[in-house]
């Protein structure tokens, strides 16, 4: 009887970690769709596989214009961008960088980063949860560094060389989710409350007011 328990414990502990992420796909593929139609699988509804073309699977990605105030531009390669990832458990974004820019501090809450620098030089970090004592990790990343970003952790790249930087991000999500930490605070939809913000921050009522009139960049 023990045997069982133990099995059962076993089973249920898969099942909640599976759960926890992407579901596997039981197909060759499931190319989502836009209009409500057909199979409905993980958010997205299915294409006829029989109607499936090679340019499903297909997306060219142009140079990001970083003429913004963080002088830099993420350009995601999700499932929304490309179709074919629908139920395949991957994404990745295209970061170019001005010099001096930024991408700032943001978490992708379902899922994993992993960097690769393709020129340039960039400084980047994380830091770990309260449990961990908020330990920041950081790095100098020159061409062809790579570096992991685990998922639901603060993380950040920074644009340190003289010249623009380019990097790819892959994600273990085919749609990981963007929080930008300033945006979450300062403009939630409707505002968070001053007071929470000027007793969290522990600053005064009116440096929150004006942090929440502030145009903040990278919402969308």
């Amino acid at each position: 009887m023990k045997g069982v328990y133990l099995l059962v414990a076993v089973l249920a502990l898969t099942s909640s970690l599976v759960s926890a992420y992407d579901p596997s796909p039981l197909q060759d593929f499931c190319v989502a769709l836009k209009k409500p139609d057909g199979v409905f699988v993980n958010g997205k509804f299915c294409k006829d596989p029989k109607t499936v073309k090679a340019e499903d699977f297909f997306l060219h990605v142009e140079l990001g214009n970083t003429d913004n105030p963080l002088n830099a531009q993420v350009t995601p390669v999700a499932v929304d961008q490309l179709p074919g990832l629908n139920t395949l458990g991957i994404s990745l974004a295209r970061i170019d960088f001005a010099p001096k820019g930024l991408n700032p501090p943001h978490t992708h809450p379902r899922g994993t980063e992993i960097l690769i620098v393709l020129e340039g030089t960039l400084y980047v970090g994380f830091v770990t949860s309260n449990q961990d004592g908020n330990r920041l990790f950081t790095k100098v990343l020159n061409k062809g560094d790579v570096f992991v970003f685990p998922i639901g952790l603060v993380h950040f790249q920074l644009n340190i060389g003289y010249g623009n930087a380019v990097a790819i991000a892959g994600l273990s999500s085919q749609n990981p989710g963007t929080v930008i930490v300033a945006n979450a605070l300062f403009k939630a939809v409707p505002p968070i409350s001053v007071e929470v913000l000027a007793r969290a921050l522990q600053v005064d009522n009116k440096v929150i007011e004006d942090l929440q009139r502030k145009s903040w960049y990278g919402k969308d």
